[in-house]
């Protein structure tokens, strides 16, 4: 197929994925958006958080299920090394099954729920299951959608803050993209130790990033979609480890899983996933901005390249002399990993679907089947 460009909506729409082209692009102005009503909320949620998170008792969970967990797991870590509090991650469908094992009744204990749609069963299951099981429990709910069940049985609550993004991150295409990215920078925002002019003034800054990343990439990502890579490897260690799990996702859900994409740590891929490579495999490696990280990652780039098996091996992160033969690169101001997590997605979200359409699958609806669903069906919840 012809090589089509993000901003080319028309062919878009021949190819089925309008939407999802759409809410890849969109995501800059919707983080600006979001910086906007982020300034405004900011006094209601800072009473609702109150000195909690200066507490060693709290806890605080963040949870979702597949895309929304794995915004957790790009969050937790970057936002408890800043605060007394316990903050950590717990997948919705690791707490339904072993409760026991997260949820202590005399611990305070805060549940921060990820949804798009905000209507999941594991979501509402685990808000219930939490209320249920601990004394002191309290609820934020960060959600797309402020007519899903979250908003809705928050709504009056004293114990639940629901915090909404901007209406059109609510994705209608089957892949989370913008609901995913504006909800994870809302939790770094929330979170964050530094004074909320310092926050509000980083959304701005990562839009821009991406604006310009969006722009540069583009045409270079449709071009790489066209080569038959049947294997993709993403990397990338501290909060990038989740990123590539969400990029990796993406290019199996929208392939309909006829490409099969892993992902891993720089470290870790040496011991044993390594062997998945061939000359059908795409390594793509995010670049933390620690040169301590960036270190590793340019020994097993060095290491990739030399071996000659993979098909394409590239990188993508911030620009620096360590690693100048980086094949996607910005220049970034001193930020952590995780806010930077958003921008280098775009890259993924747009190979995933650039990807998608030449393999003459549908972007905003790749399981037309019905066989997986854009809010998951089928969950029995079930009770001790």
């Amino acid at each position: 197929m012809d090589l089509t460009l993000i901003s080319d909506l028309s062919t878009w729409q021949q190819l089925g994925g309008t939407d999802t082209a759409t809410e890849i692009a969109q995501q800059p102005q919707l983080w600006e958006a979001l910086a906007s009503n982020l300034a405004t909320d900011a006094p209601r949620l800072q009473a609702f958080l109150g000195e909690r998170l200066n507490d060693p008792r709290q806890r605080v969970l963040f949870t979702g299920a597949g895309s929304s967990g794995f915004i957790a797991e790009m969050v937790a870590d970057t936002l408890n090394a800043q605060w007394p509090a316990e903050i950590r991650v717990v997948h919705t469908t690791s707490l339904l099954t072993h409760p026991a094992l997260y949820l202590q009744r005399d611990r305070p204990t805060l549940l921060v729920s990820f949804g798009r749609s905000g209507s999941s069963p594991e979501s509402v299951a685990a808000v219930e299951r939490v209320r249920a099981d601990v004394d002191d429990a309290r609820f934020l709910d960060i959600t797309c959608n402020a007519e899903g069940e979250l908003a809705r049985r928050g709504a009056g609550r004293q114990d639940t803050c629901t915090l909404l993004m901007p209406a059109a991150s609510c994705d209608r295409a089957f892949a989370m993209t913008s609901s995913l990215t504006c909800m994870l920078l809302a939790a770094l925002a929330v979170f964050d130790r530094a004074p909320w002019g310092e926050r509000i003034a980083r959304l701005h800054q990562v839009a821009t990033l991406a604006r310009d990343g969006i722009a540069q990439w583009d045409g270079a990502v449709a071009t790489l979609a066209q080569q038959p890579f049947s294997r993709v490897i993403y990397l990338g260690s501290g909060p990038h480890e989740a990123l590539a799990r969400e990029a990796a996702l993406k290019v199996l859900e929208l392939t309909a899983g006829r490409v099969l994409a892993i992902a891993n740590t720089p470290l870790g891929f040496r011991h044993g996933p390594k062997s998945t490579l061939n000359s059908q495999t795409l390594v793509v490696v995010f670049r933390s901005a620690l040169p301590l990280a960036r270190r590793y990652e340019q020994d097993l780039l060095e290491e990739l390249r030399s071996d000659g098996v993979a098909g394409k091996v590239l990188s993508i992160g911030p620009q620096s002399d360590i690693g100048a033969d980086d094949d996607y690169t910005l220049p970034v101001p001193a930020m952590q990993d995780s806010w930077l997590a958003p921008v280098w997605l775009t890259f993924a979200q747009l190979y995933a679907l650039q990807r998608s359409a030449s393999m003459g699958l549908t972007p905003d609806n790749p399981f037309p089947d019905g066989t997986v669903n854009r809010v998951v069906k089928g969950v029995t919840i079930h009770h001790d």
